[in-house]
């Protein structure tokens, strides 16, 4: 909700703060004090059009702030962040600069955004009622979807089954058309995916089978040269021609050392390594004897190896890097053919599903229909009822349900759905368009809510419907511009008494010259406008009790000080403490 709106150089206001709170909060002034610029700042909040006339006299630019605390306005928060603002402390501030010359920013948790980004931010947060305002309520989709709150968990679950319905519908109705569409692209896909399993299959490779190929062809291939390294390693380990070698350099070295261990210990440790080092020669001369004997050259076993590794790089080249990728790949595309194959009999099923889908959501269709239907009835009566209630006593509101039928199409399986015998338009709503009509007067003919009332009546018809669907509406706050326009007596205390009804379950802000309505505010806010002979300034100032009775005063008698006015004020906010007493 909103906790304080802060207004500089706007109008007449050259510089205040709104602190809001919880439940109604009424804001009263004489006129040409500047009441309405506090719902032309909060126009400016929700990203509507910048004015450079209301930029005030003198000023280079006026700004507006609004403090919005989060609570439990998680997707609020989360669009905050999204769009590089910050939330600090569970709150985040709203503002729109508007300079002289007509240019305009806006900010949103300190980040620079679009006017459309705050437009967007804005929107969920405050639903604002004025005569020259483009209301909520008066946009086709934001009726049905009040009306299908309106109708509780019953309908909601209808239009969560309708929904799902829906959804599952388009998602089939995709994949048949990509499946039907692709035939020929898969029926190649599939040939070429027959054709590699095939060429991998002839080869029958084994895994890590290229590695292991690799190592023995390049030992077949240096047979010779590995064996006369191996005959002449062997040769200086251990010599067979009586020459030089390791072997009996280490053991004339031990025994030289061995000849002195009675002298010193030291030496007999060395002769003793020395040993060790003897049998290790002899050991490994006796090794290399061996390899050297084994290396053979086999030019029949060469040329095979050679084959083999060029039958397998020829399939490296195509399904992979290593023969281990190649077996990878033919076991996905395996998969894959299994399932291209198969495209003949999925596209059966899938047109088996569609058409069970339909009939499913043509009948999910129609139960959401007559549920909408009959909460239309109800929401319709309770408006009506508060209507007489507000000045409007000849004024009907009706709900009007309606489908939009075409003739049958050729192909029953796309396009519009069978609903109850009629074809008619579906989205992912619904089959209904809801409407909102008025007859503000008897025998007049109903008309869709923006052309059958004026602006004071408009503003009444709207806040009889946020009583009847308070409670269900996701926003939070309520702005009432002059609801009471042309209502006085009885009516105006009935006005009074529904916003303070609604502020029950949102919280409540009304510019109002009606002594009525003001008497039941939570927080009464009222704008004083003061004069150095050239410029005019207004503040926006909270009332206590006895400041409260004065201001009241006022209202009835246009007088400061009347007794007799006092005496009524005091009267209005004992009978408004009653319904104040009682949330």
């Amino acid at each position: 909700m909103l906790e304080e709106i802060r207004i500089a150089s706007l109008g007449v206001i050259e510089s205040s703060t709104l602190d809001l709170g919880p439940g109604l909060t009424v804001i009263t002034g004489e006129t040409g004090a500047g009441k309405t610029m506090v719902v032309t700042a909060l126009g400016l909040l929700l990203g509507g059009r910048a004015d450079s006339g209301a930029v005030r006299t003198g000023a280079r630019s006026a700004r507006v702030e609004g403090v919005v605390r989060v609570g439990a306005l998680d997707e609020f928060a989360a669009a905050v962040e999204e769009a590089g603002g910050e939330v600090e402390d569970e709150t985040v501030v709203l503002a729109r600069n508007v300079s002289a010359e007509g240019r305009s920013r806006a900010f949103a948790g300190g980040a620079s955004v679009p006017v459309s980004v705050l437009a967007e931010l804005a929107e969920p947060l405050v639903a604002v009622h004025g005569q020259s305002d483009q209301h909520r309520l008066l946009r086709a989709r934001a009726q049905r979807e009040a009306l299908d709150r309106f109708g509780g968990a019953p309908l909601a679950g209808l239009l969560e089954t309708y929904t799902g319905l829906h959804g599952r519908l388009e998602a089939v109705e995709r994949e048949l058309d990509d499946v039907v569409t692709s035939a020929r692209e898969r029926a190649q896909e599939a040939d070429l995916l027959r054709f590699g399993l095939q060429e991998i299959e002839a080869v029958a490779p084994e895994v890590g089978e290229d590695v292991a190929l690799a190592a023995e062809e390049s030992r077949l291939g240096f047979a010779d040269t590995l064996r006369t390294a191996a005959e002449q390693a062997r040769e200086a380990l251990s010599s067979e021609q009586g020459g030089p070698d390791a072997l009996a350099t280490t053991s004339a070295a031990r025994g030289l050392l061995d000849g002195v261990r009675e002298h010193d210990a030291e030496a007999g440790e060395l002769a003793d390594r020395l040993a060790e080092v003897t049998y290790l020669l002899s050991d490994v001369a006796a090794d290399v004897a061996s390899y050297a004997a084994r290396v053979d050259t086999d030019p029949a076993r060469l040329a095979h190896v050679s084959q083999r590794r060029a039958e397998l790089t020829a399939l490296t080249r195509k399904y992979g890097d290593t023969i281990d990728e190649v077996l990878a790949w033919s076991q996905r595309s395996a998969a894959r053919l299994l399932d291209l194959d198969h495209t003949d009999e999925r596209i059966e099923e899938l047109r088996a599903e569609r058409a069970e889908l339909r009939q499913d959501l043509g009948t999910a269709a129609a139960a959401l229909s007559a549920a909408r239907s009959a909460a239309a009835d109800r929401l319709a009566a309770e408006v009506t009822a508060e209507l007489a209630l507000l000045a409007m006593p000849h004024a009907r509101l009706t709900i009007e349900v309606r489908q939009a039928e075409v003739d049958e199409p050729t192909d029953a399986d796309r396009g519009p759905l069978l609903v109850d015998g009629r074809w008619l338009r579906h989205t992912a709503s619904g089959v209904d368009e809801v409407e909102l009509l008025l007859a503000a007067n008897t025998g007049a003919e109903p008309r869709p809510l923006a052309k059958g009332a004026s602006g004071g009546e408009l503003s009444r018809v709207m806040l009889a419907l946020e009583v009847a669907l308070a409670g269900t509406s996701p926003v939070p706050t309520f702005v009432f511009d002059e609801v009471d326009a042309g209502v006085g007596g009885a009516a105006a205390v009935e006005v009074g008494r529904r916003l303070a009804q609604l502020a029950r379950s949102a919280q409540v802000l009304v510019v109002t010259h009606l002594p009525q309505v003001a008497a039941y505010a939570d927080r009464h806010v009222v704008v004083e406008k003061s004069s150095d002979g050239t410029v005019t300034s207004s503040g926006l100032t909270v009332l206590d009790d006895e400041q409260r009775e004065r201001e009241l005063s006022r209202m009835l008698a246009g007088l400061a000080g009347s007794d007799t006015a006092l005496a009524h004020a005091r009267e209005l906010l004992d009978v408004a403490q009653e319904a104040r007493a009682a949330r």
